[in-house]
């Protein structure tokens, strides 16, 4: 269950549904009730008191007067899925889940998410989160080789769906979340749409599509479906290897909508270059495939709200961002005068070029900047990063190997420009936030060619041609043509040229971007809103 947001509302859907497993109610009673609550959230905490010591004959009879007030606004979404903040988080999945739900229940929806048991070491105290009896220990570690895992999250689905038809849940929507749980949508129009749930439709989101779950058919009957009726060209075989099934195509198929998160690629893009052999499944499905960006928490990134920054600032009142400036430069050691301050914020999961790195690096060094690189302590990288940085003997350039999260809001309220890998940064969302903080993003490897005929060997490297361009395709989401139109095709020495020579040209595309809402509020929820809707009316 969704366990962000006020405790009393958690504490009332849980009673509740102790109250269907004991027969004191049933599954029509419990789900008007949880629609009730969902519709009253805000009111809600006011309305009851010590749930804990409360019989639940007179919590029934105290929800049952605070009904009659109630009318129903939004839908129910269950999520069911492998990660979700801040329980387990591995990847771009959890903060997904957990932005999505958090601005989805803003708008008025019950949300729900279903996780694996897990078992997490904290601070040497073991916490136990659990949903159902599957559990995987540390996260997938414990059980990471194939056998085990295509097991563990069939049983994981199978008892998800199971738990849902016990309690009597009947959701307008299930959101299921790549291969690791594909698997129910099969599932659900195989076995569970008969058994009370005839008003849900299924949507599936897929993250990666690299990674599918090839399997053999025959195991398929591990969670009561028919391998034969399955195993078909049009349902679950693999499109590359027939002898196999396709989880993950399994999903696709028998999802109602799919949404596909790699918002800076065109349908067209990702069916004909990333498709990993899904391309005549995803080419038969295409009406049904909808494209959504990330997003990022406007509770905790933006600027105008930040506790962690000395002065708070906003696309109107723009003066706070050069006192977060000083305070940067002031932290770093920074003495001398710049023209810019340029960061450069990575992940573990960051796959940037080195070379290109340097080279935007020295070519600030010599517009008289100044530069920032922030990540975690990773020792590989991190012993590369810190030789860079003793052999520039450059006092205007810092390298931090300390994730610390108050430096993190400051560097990106600070710094002029933030150089990235790629605006696709589905785990930091660096671009976007950059964005939000007037920070420009800029392609660390944009502009390539022009820096290196007079800086590449200097670093000790000859020439190369395979370089990547950093640019895609883009789809027709708004935070991809905002970028496309304002920093897709700029490159560091432009944007440096602009901040140096036309100050007033470079303010309005900063204060224009900071304007912009691009949190998971806006246009991811937007479209997973109509999503939901259009599902529903089918």
């Amino acid at each position: 269950m969704f366990v962000k947001g006020p405790g009393t509302l958690w504490e009332l859907f849980l009673r509740i549904d102790t109250m269907v497993l004991s027969g004191m109610i049933n599954s029509e009673e419990a789900t008007h009730l949880r629609k009730v609550i969902v519709n009253s959230q805000i009111s809600i905490h006011d309305a009851f008191h010590e749930i804990q010591h409360k019989k639940d004959i007179e919590l029934l009879s105290e929800l049952h007067h605070f009904s009659e007030k109630i009318t129903r606004k939004g839908m129910h979404i269950v999520h069911i899925c492998c990660e979700m903040e801040p329980i387990a988080s591995v990847g771009s999945l959890a903060t997904y889940v957990t932005g999505l739900s958090c601005a989805l229940q803003r708008k008025g929806y019950l949300v729900e998410v279903i996780l694996p048991k897990y078992t997490v070491a904290d601070n040497g105290a073991l916490q136990e989160f659990r949903k159902t009896e599957f559990e995987f220990n540390s996260y997938f570690g414990g059980c990471w080789h194939k056998n085990r895992v295509w097991t563990g999250f069939t049983y994981f689905s199978r008892a998800s769906m199971d738990y849902l038809v016990k309690t009597g849940k009947q959701p307008d929507v299930l959101h299921i979340h790549n291969w690791e749980t594909a698997i129910i949508g099969p599932l659900f129009w195989d076995i569970f749409v008969h058994q009370g749930l005839a008003g849900t439709r299924v949507l599936c989101t897929c993250h990666d599509l690299t990674s599918q779950c090839l399997e053999q058919p025959e195991k398929l009957a591990l969670s009561g479906l028919n391998p034969s009726q399955l195993h078909r060209p049009d349902r679950m075989q693999d499109n590359d290897k027939a002898d196999l099934i396709n989880v993950l195509k399994g999903g696709i198929v028998y999802s109602n909508k799919v949404v596909l998160m790699p918002s800076f690629l065109s349908k067209d893009k990702i069916f004909h270059s990333l498709s990993h052999g899904l391309e005549p499944t995803l080419a038969i499905h295409k009406e049904k495939m909808l494209i959504a960006p990330y997003g990022y928490d406007s509770a905790v990134w933006d600027p105008s709200l930040d506790k962690f920054l000395p002065a708070k600032y906003s696309a109107d009142t723009i003066e706070g961002k050069a006192t977060c400036k000083d305070a940067l430069k002031h932290h770093l050691g920074f003495q001398q005068p710049s023209s810019a301050v340029v960061g450069c914020i990575y992940s573990g999961s960051s796959d940037f070029d080195l070379l290109s790195l340097k080279l935007a690096i020295m070519h600030c060094l010599r517009r008289s900047c100044q530069c920032v690189l922030l990540g975690p302590k990773l020792p590989a990288l991190n012993t590369i990063l810190q030789a860079f940085q003793d052999e520039s003997m450059d006092e205007d350039v810092k390298f931090i190997a300390d994730y610390d999260e108050s430096l993190l809001h400051l560097v990106l309220a600070g710094t002029d420009i933030m150089l990235c890998c790629t605006f696709h940064d589905p785990v930091l969302q660096i671009p976007l936030k950059a964005v939000k903080y007037g920070s420009a993003p800029i392609l660390m490897d944009s502009g390539i060619d022009e820096l290196r005929k007079s800086e590449w060997h200097e670093v000790g490297y000859g020439s190369r041609d395979d370089r990547p361009s950093g640019l895609h395709e883009f789809a027709s989401a708004s935070f991809s043509q905002y970028i496309l139109s304002t920093y897709a095709n700029m490159t560091l020495s432009q944007a440096l040229d602009e901040i140096l020579n036309e100050p007033s040209k470079w303010s309005r595309r900063i204060r224009e971007g900071m304007s912009r809402d691009f949190s998971w509020d806006a246009e991811c929820c937007d479209i997973h809103c109509a999503a939901y809707t259009s599902i529903k009316n089918l």
